[in-house]
């Protein structure tokens, strides 16, 4: 879900640009895997980059075909209208996250990694009752906007489109959490040719500024 977005704009152009449409089912990562793994007939797949390795290890995916796109961090939001908490640092993060009645993380490769960084703070037990996981497919920003959790983590490029927020910050950088998308083409795909070309644009320079307007960089 975390590169929805950044894959409905890219798509768009690439079919304006060669006359090829691409169809784009956007569900959670979990579900995605799933159905690669009982072989819907998809042509390309993109995940983090380690469930893609897995994939490709399992047998579903080309080796030869994998291609990172793009590099996604993790951002701090609070509904609109509150106050904001102090991000600046990891203690600080920590602190905010000790404070706040809620806590919401998804059940992506984001939200393990900060499952596992409130284990090394030590503070796991203690806030394990006011953890909200989000649902496969469903937004932090989306349980934040309607108060359900105070203080959400979550990609960025899956909170900027979201009304009724206001984004903190990044994480700062000594615990900031950065997920890698990548893509490979599945080993029943019999336009392989095709789906080369449609790979080489997500990854070419001309791809560059759409990553960063859907809260991304370039891998």
């Amino acid at each position: 879900m975390a590169t929805r977005q950044l894959l409905a704009e890219l798509t768009a152009t690439f079919a304006t640009r060669t006359g090829q449409a691409v169809n784009i089912a956007s569900v959670g990562g979990v579900d995605a895997a799933k159905c690669v793994r009982t072989d819907e007939p998809f042509d390309v797949v993109i995940l983090a980059s380690d469930a893609i390795a897995t994939l490709i290890a399992q047998g579903h995916l080309r080796a030869d075909s994998k291609v990172d796109l793009a590099n996604s961090g993790v951002a701090v939001t609070v509904r609109n209208g509150i106050p904001q908490p102090d991000i600046a640092t990891e203690e600080s993060v920590r602190r905010a996250v000790l404070t706040a009645s809620t806590l919401g993380y998804s059940t992506g490769p984001s939200g393990v990694a900060l499952a596992k960084l409130f284990e090394r703070w030590g503070i796991a037990e203690q806030i394990k009752t006011r953890l909200v996981t989000a649902p496969p497919g469903v937004s932090v920003g989306s349980l934040v906007a309607k108060g359900e959790v105070e203080l959400g983590f979550q990609q960025l490029s899956e909170l900027i489109h979201i009304a009724g927020i206001a984004i903190v910050g990044p994480l700062p950088p000594a615990i900031q959490i950065i997920t890698t998308f990548s893509a490979a083409i599945t080993t029943n795909c019999t336009r392989v040719a095709e789906v080369r070309v449609l790979l080489d644009f997500m990854a070419s320079p001309d791809a560059v500024a759409a990553k960063i307007r859907q809260g991304m960089v370039a891998a």
